[in-house]
């Protein structure tokens, strides 16, 4: 094959929509735009993780028999590395894996012994979504020279809307009048740090400001308790999960975006789709100065790193932000702007491709 021409892609997920999660947002996005670039055929499972021990012998014979027709295979994920050993055993085509950190810290024996220790050794690359992962998988074995860190994307399109604080008042059902909205969205896992945040920062934000959290998990249980133990519920509102539109509703109507992670052993923040998704919708962003978050935000410019766990920096910041409406606003427009340079799909789909060709030298 003449390799300045773009290889022919299988791409195999296992996550999906309408399953919701980064993951299963990356891979749908990377099977929109792959296709734009070159001929893409996808294979992928709909129904979630309930289905993954009937979905991967069903990849793998499926890709068995299609491998033939395509130059190179692409895994969503490092669970499906026991599909690329075995195509490559039968066809000898190279096997392209994308990388996150759960794929590297899933505390299984048998997962750590054979995807980790066999599998995705014998693929031809690994695409890491942070550099955080890079250094994991090089911890654990991993060849660190095939690996290449390629950032997650956002489709910069997608959730800009023009929507009111008039709108976000009838989805609250309450009014809002001289508030000042903070917003989390997305799981309510421990690293995420959501608990910690309202129990060490919320008590000492200015009485103006109210913090809505969308989203669910195994931290929920724990927020509520906090709440009501630090008498909090007039400053926090607790969603659930939210609809598409009223995802749009709240990244484009809230003053800060907010993601306070924290270290916890065994997992990690591999990149944080959701601080770039938050700023192409002119959205400031204050994250975590942790894991993959150094990857998504560039301090000074798609947002701001604050130290994990110093709750006195992150209340410092936040009351600062939200007392200069001005500078707020016009950070905003320059991280999105930021966003659409640095990490809009079509730049990003690009970079897949070009570390796909290498494969075939």
């Amino acid at each position: 094959m003449d390799i300045s021409e773009n290889p022919r892609l299988l791409f195999i997920s296992r996550a999906y929509p309408p399953i919701i999660g980064g993951l299963e947002n990356q891979n749908y996005e990377l099977s929109v735009w792959l296709p734009k670039i070159t001929e893409t055929k996808i294979i992928v499972n709909r129904k979630g993780k309930k289905y993954l021990p009937f979905f991967l012998p069903y990849a793998t014979i499926k890709a068995l028999f299609m491998s033939k027709k395509y130059d190179v295979l692409l895994l969503g994920d490092g669970v499906l590395g026991i599909v690329g050993w075995v195509v490559k055993i039968f066809h000898k085509k190279p096997a392209v894996c994308v990388v996150h950190g759960l794929d590297l810290t899933y505390k299984n024996f048998f997962y750590q012994k054979f995807w980790l220790g066999f599998f995705l050794k014998k693929m031809d690359k690994l695409i890491a979504v942070g550099n955080e992962t890079i250094s994991a998988g090089a911890k654990r074995g991993l060849d660190a020279k095939k690996f290449v860190f390629i950032p997650n994307g956002v489709d910069i399109k997608k959730f800009i809307e023009k929507y009111s604080r008039e709108d976000l008042e009838k989805l609250l059902k309450e009014n809002l009048t001289g508030k000042k909205i903070i917003l989390t969205t997305g799981r309510l896992a421990a690293h995420k740090g959501v608990d910690w945040f309202c129990e060490n920062v919320i008590p000492s934000l200015n009485k103006d400001i109210l913090y809505l959290i969308a989203g669910d998990g195994e931290k929920r249980k724990e927020i509520e308790k906090i709440i009501a133990k630090k008498n909090i519920a007039q400053k926090v509102r607790l969603l659930g999960r939210v609809s598409e539109k009223e995802l749009k509703i709240l990244y484009n109507t809230a003053d800060l975006y907010i993601k306070p992670n924290i270290e916890v052993t065994g997992t990690m923040e591999g990149f944080g789709i959701v601080v770039i998704e938050a700023a192409s919708c002119n959205l400031t962003v204050i994250a975590s100065n942790l894991e993959g978050l150094k990857d998504a935000i560039k301090d000074g410019q798609n947002g701001f790193l604050i130290e994990t766990k110093n709750s006195t920096a992150w209340a410092e910041k936040i009351n600062l932000l939200l007392s200069d409406n001005n500078f707020r606003i016009e950070f905003g427009k320059k991280a999105c702007e930021f966003v659409r340079n640095n990490f809009a799909w079509e730049k990003i789909s690009r970079k897949y491709i070009d570390e796909i060709k290498k494969t075939l030298c």
